[in-house]
């Protein structure tokens, strides 16, 4: 706290201030500063307050042993002063005796005698003060219950009584009632009482995500998974990382590791690492850490103990490690409140947990599934023998020289057999073969060199692909080997071609940019010309490969500048590798060359030739293989098929190119492009969830593989997607986990790309009604985008948003400040129809929510539309919806019926109505016009109390849509032309 209150307007409103933060260290201590500031007043109110405000700071930040002190404070000013207390004070003040009950239960330390003997306070005061009981025999309930101790009579008494103004919420009380038939056994009674909870019909600070974390196993016993699994999305996101509901954390983490969900448990356990040391409530602690356990010891059981897991600051752990003391404190906690209760209930209820055995063997709950392989450690993967012409050789020198055979054929199986060799030479008893076949160990390391640097190039990688070619060459020189060493070469100078050009930002930037890549890749193509003409004694398969490089950078530069003059010698070179390799009957070049030409003729535009193309190409795969070649052929068939608007072909090429895929490394066929491909061809066939999962599964495997940023971005798509189908829970759960990776949430990404996450996520909360988490993420946003000097666009986009939603808040002041700043980059970057729907949205909230007293201020936000929508006008931009001039016309016709100044409402909305002429007959602006003529015959036949001409209105118009087959649009207007009569 900046500066102490100095009057007591100033301690309420920091109060109130202090109200609105979350709970947590930062409004306790403010509580506790304010507190301090009251008692200099000498009044009792406002301590009174200040007391208030510090008890519940410390209830629900989970610290028990605080709020009973802060009670009997509380509680002297009212045996003191009985006549400060109003009649709300006095009903907070007996409301907190539960919470005081509450918080001894949790402190093993208090004695059992000491509980029972608060309860006996509380009934008394509660008979001096004429109040029902039912309140008193609640916590009776639920002392009986914790201690273990024969529930059915306590539960009559309290259940069968009827609630009052201090009973708990009705939300609180339908868990407590479940909870008690779930004890018994009965889980669909259980399931039955808590459904208006589970529904969102009943709710309060702890509920739903109270309820839901103890209803998620009931509903995976009773069949309900997909129920189970929704649940656990919202609910999870309700409680994480919030001390005060450590218990509920722990229950969603035993609920991933009985759903086969172990790794995203670990993910979950990551990020509510502070609760190990933030929750100072002992009996939270000790639902927190058995949850934690039962999730830890099922990863211990699959084999994955040594596996990197998160818990207490200051020490790094393994599962097994963080079990082992997890367990030993989980246990001390138990035997505490036990010892405490005089039952072994803690004990039997911790036992019971952790003995459960899995529920499902799998449930999918999030868009990115992930198993405990996905988060392990690499390992070498195994080479199928199947697939090769001959099974894997045990003998080393067989293995190298099985190795270099698949690699001349350009078999997929190669980088699994250097990958092994890899691994052999790098162990500290590797011994060389001594054999004249295998060659010297500075060949094979040079082999391996080459290997790595092929993987770095397929990843985008150019600087390092281009380094380790160079020093595999210099490694090949250095074993006799002067063909590998120029192929090496070749390739590191294609890698250093493809490297981004450093020009600026901007359109010049761009078109410099394409200038000096099609500059480099043309000095690249004369570079290894002339390495191949200086090249001697060149095996047919290095050679084929050179004369491959040469047209592939070719092919490079005509993709970048698509300057049809660049297509010719692409040709050439692609003619003159099928040539040699059909000389010496080379399959994997003779398929090279072809696809070649084919992705050549699409790149000119010509798509049916390139299908043809592919057809021929194709034919010869099934004939003479390379079989590995079959799924990416398919797969840019598929897309030509897409280029051509056949979403059906493409969709049955990529299918089977995906089925074929799958006898192969993910690596050769590009499995990841395949499902990205797949999932378009289904959004152009209107099977948008069939897309969603293509778009997950093409980022697993991209990010299995190290495509990490085409991952990121895929996913991000996947969000986006999930976003627009409606599943927002799923959108959410996914950005949460993507911004939880290290290298997202240390800053470390593209900045960009990471704000393209936040704000679809912001995006997702605001559809899913969390205001207070949508705007506080927009607000940020919309800071740092302030400083993005080359895209002021996405800066008014989300500036303009962020408006939108302070006003949804009725922060009318801020919102005004997030559109000057909105209107101000769209200056330089104009985004006419997104800030004309952002400044209309602003005046509509601003007058429906203050009446006559925002008028004034939402015509503002509408004269500015109206100068976006005159610009927009003279720029030629035409809108997307509908034109700027009528939405405008509509708005004003709005704003002005919600603040009572109908007349001009009418006149407003007869100039929309001007604008947007007759609805035509193919159905024009039909649904704009019916609706304009609703809200006009509105203004006019109820607020303007003139029927007659508004039923005339009515009439008119549905008659006309009728007749033009607008039956749809015309039924509301039916509807208010009923009402106006019956009124009448």
């Amino acid at each position: 706290m900046p500066t102490a209150p100095q009057t007591t307007d100033e301690l309420y409103r920091a109060l109130q201030e202090n109200d609105r933060r979350p709970y947590g260290r930062t409004r306790t201590v403010t509580a506790e500063e304010l507190v301090d500031a009251a008692e200099q007043f000498g009044e009792p109110v406002p301590l009174i307050h200040a007391l208030l405000e510090l008890q519940e700071a410390y209830t629900y930040g989970s610290e028990p042993r605080k709020s009973p002190v802060v009670f009997a404070r509380l509680l002297t000013l009212f045996d003191e002063q009985p006549d400060v207390f109003d009649e709300r004070l006095r009903h907070l003040l007996f409301w907190r005796f539960k919470w005081v009950s509450n918080a001894l239960r949790q402190l093993p330390e208090i004695p059992l005698a000491s509980l029972r003997q608060w309860l006996a306070e509380m009934r008394d005061r509660y008979e001096k003060a004429g109040l029902a009981l039912q309140p008193y025999y609640g916590q009776v309930y639920q002392l009986a219950a914790h201690v273990g101790e024969d529930t059915a009579l306590a539960y009559e008494l309290w259940a069968g009584r009827a609630r009052t103004r201090l009973s708990d919420c009705e939300a609180c009380e339908i868990c407590e009632r479940a909870r008690y038939h779930l004890v018994a056994g009965d889980d669909e009674r259980a399931l039955r009482v808590w459904e208006p909870v589970l529904a969102g019909k009943e709710s309060c600070q702890e509920e739903p995500a109270r309820s839901v974390s103890y209803a998620l196993l009931p509903l995976l016993r009773t069949g309900r998974s997909e129920r189970a699994r929704e649940l656990h999305l919202a609910g999870y996101r309700a409680c994480r990382r919030n001390p005060a509901m450590s218990g509920e954390v722990g229950r969603h983490l035993e609920f991933c590791a009985l759903t086969g969900n172990e790794a995203r448990g670990l993910e979950l356990l990551a990020e509510n690492r502070n609760l190990f040391d933030e929750v100072d409530s002992p009996l939270d602690q000790f639902d927190f850490l058995t949850g934690v356990e039962v999730l830890l010891t099922r990863v211990e059981q699959l084999g994955h103990g040594e596996l990197p897991a998160a818990g207490w600051a200051g020490r790094t752990w393994t599962v097994a490690g963080l079990r082992a003391e997890v367990g030993r404190r989980a246990d001390d906690l138990a035997a505490r409140f036990d010892a405490r209760n005089g039952t072994t209930a803690h004990a039997d209820r911790r036992r019971a947990r952790l003995e459960r055995a899995p529920l499902l063997d799998a449930l999918e709950l999030t868009l990115r599934t992930r198993s405990l392989d996905d988060v392990a450690p690499a390992a070498p993967a195994a080479v199928p023998a199947s697939r090769t012409a001959d099974a894997v050789p045990e003998s080393l020198p067989e293995l190298i020289l099985h190795a270099r055979a698949l690699e001349e054929q350009g078999h997929p199986d190669a980088r699994l057999l250097w990958a092994r060799l890899r691994t052999l030479v790098a162990a500290g008893d590797y011994t060389h073969p001594d054999d004249a076949a295998v060659g010297p160990l500075v060949l094979l390391r040079a082999d391996l060199l080459a290997d790595e640097a092929d993987r770095a190039g397929q990843k985008d990688e150019f600087t390092e692909a281009a380094a380790l070619h160079e020093e595999a060459a210099a490694l090949y020189d250095d074993a006799g080997a002067p063909g590998q060493a120029a192929l090496s070469r070749a390739c590191a100078l294609l890698a250093r071609a493809q490297l981004a050009p450093d020009t600026g930002t901007g359109a010049e930037a761009d078109a410099g940019g394409v200038e000096a890549k099609a500059a480099a890749l043309s000095d690249a193509h004369a570079r290894m010309v002339r390495l191949h003409e200086q090249a001697t004694d060149l095996a047919p398969y290095v050679e084929a490969r050179l004369l491959r490089l040469r047209a592939t950078v070719l092919g490079l530069r005509l993709q970048t500048t698509r300057d049809e003059e660049h297509a010719a010698p692409v040709l050439a070179e692609a003619d003159r590798l099928h040539t040699f390799a059909v000389r010496h009957d080379i399959a994997t070049q003779i398929s090279g060359a072809l696809l070649l030409r084919v992705s050549t003729r699409a790149l000119t535009g010509d798509l049916p030739g390139a299908v043809a193309g592919i057809d021929e190409l194709l034919e010869r795969l099934r004939a003479h293989g390379p079989a590995w070649h079959l799924p990416r052929t398919l797969g840019l068939r598929g897309r030509l098929q897409l280029g051509l608007h056949d979403a059906q072909a493409a969709y049955t090429d990529l299918t089977e190119g995906l089925r074929l895929a799958a006898d192969w490394p993910a690596h050769t066929a590009d499995t990841g492009r395949l499902h990205g491909d797949l999932a378009e061809a289904c959004m152009h066939l209107g099977r948008p969830e069939e897309a969603l999962r293509h778009l997950s599964r093409a980022a697993e495997v991209q990010l299995r593989h190290g495509s990490r940023m085409e991952a990121l971005c895929t996913y991000s798509n996947a969000a986006r997607l999930s976003l627009d189908l409606g599943h927002i829970e799923d959108s959410i759960a996914l950005l949460d986990s993507l911004l939880a990776e290290p290298d997202v949430a240390a800053g470390e990404l593209d900045d960009r790309l990471t704000a393209q996450l936040r704000l679809t996520r912001a995006r997702a909360l605001h559809a899913g009604e969390d205001l207070k988490a949508a705007t506080a993420e927009f607000v940020a946003l919309a800071a740092e985008s302030s400083a993005w000097d080359d895209d002021p666009g996405s800066h008014a986009m989300i500036a303009g948003e962020t408006a939108v939603l302070l006003a949804e808040s009725g922060e009318f002041a801020r919102a005004r400040e997030a559109a000057d700043q909105a209107i101000a980059a769209h200056a330089r970057a104009p985004r006419y129809e997104q800030l004309s729907n952002c400044l209309r949205e602003l005046a509509r909230l601003q007058a429906k929510q203050q009446g006559p007293d925002g008028l004034s201020d939402a015509l503002g936000f509408l004269t500015d539309a109206g100068r976006v929508a005159d610009e927009a006008r003279a720029a030629g931009f035409e809108a997307a919806g509908r034109p700027l001039d009528i939405a405008l016309a509509y708005e004003h016709g709005r704003v002005h019926a919600y603040a009572g100044t109908y007349e001009e409402a009418l006149a407003a909305l007869e100039k929309g109505l001007s604008l947007l002429g007759d609805t035509g007959p193919q159905g024009e602006h039909a649904g704009e016009w019916a609706e304009c003529v609703r809200l006009a015959a509105a203004v006019e036949g109820i607020y303007l109390e003139r029927p007659a001409p508004a039923l005339a209105r009515l009439d008119e118009a549905v008659t006309r849509l009728t007749a033009l087959g607008h039956t749809e649009e015309a039924e509301p207007l039916t509807s208010l032309a009923a009402q106006l009569r019956d009124e009448a």
